[in-house]
């Protein structure tokens, strides 16, 4: 599936014509399973940045992984190498190419990225309104607002498949971006390494405390 041409499709019904009127509640519940059952999740990603205007302006992939409650890696391959690690304390942001590391305290860089949503505590209903948006595709979807009006997005989006399985994520931040999130090859609660989630700075590369 062109995932990008989906969401396209999938915006313009919902936003044109109007979210359906939904019967469904799988969606959320869905949600919720995927949530209770899940511990660690291992996924490849295909990543799209969309401005305002719904043109595409940056493609990316790589591989995600995350422990809950709070550990998350996410791995960009390509078109440039990048790292994103957080190990509940902090949140490393590491460009391979620039030789810089920047570091953050996790709970002020917890929006910032897909991985730290999902790598979160079961708590998602305190932070977010859930609402059902139907069945697009024979994919179920539902929206969280998030609650807090400071939020660094909008909306989240979320779609899975008729069996349950985390397929797509809709992210609309304050600027009018939206970052569109397709999974493939998801592993629920694979064993992983105690130090995968731990990150030292390569030697030579510059670090930036914010």
């Amino acid at each position: 599936m062109n995932f990008t041409y989906f969401f396209r499709t999938f915006w313009l019904y919902v936003f044109l014509i109007g979210a359906p009127s939904s019967v469904w509640a799988a969606a959320i519940e869905n949600l919720k399973l995927f949530i209770q059952e899940t511990q660690t999740v291992q996924a490849n990603f295909s990543q799209a940045l969309a401005d305002r205007n719904a043109r595409i302006t940056q493609r990316s992939s790589g591989i995600m992984q995350f422990e809950r409650p709070d550990k998350f890696r996410w791995i960009y391959k390509e078109p440039y190498e990048q790292s994103i690690i957080g190990d509940g304390k902090q949140v490393w942001f590491y460009d391979h190419d620039l030789e810089q590391v920047t570091v953050r305290e996790f709970n002020i860089a917890i929006g910032s990225s897909p991985a730290a949503l999902l790598a979160g505590n079961n708590a998602i209903e305190e932070n977010f309104e859930l609402n059902n948006l139907g069945v697009q595709e024979d994919v179920e979807w539902l929206e969280a607002i998030p609650k807090n009006k400071d939020s660094a997005f909008e909306f989240i989006q979320m779609g899975f498949s008729m069996e349950g399985e985390l397929k797509f994520m809709a992210l609309r931040d304050s600027f009018g971006q939206t970052t569109y999130l397709s999974f493939t090859e998801m592993t629920k609660n694979p064993k992983f390494p105690e130090n995968l989630f731990h990150f030292s700075p390569p030697e030579g590369v510059d670090v930036i405390s914010e």
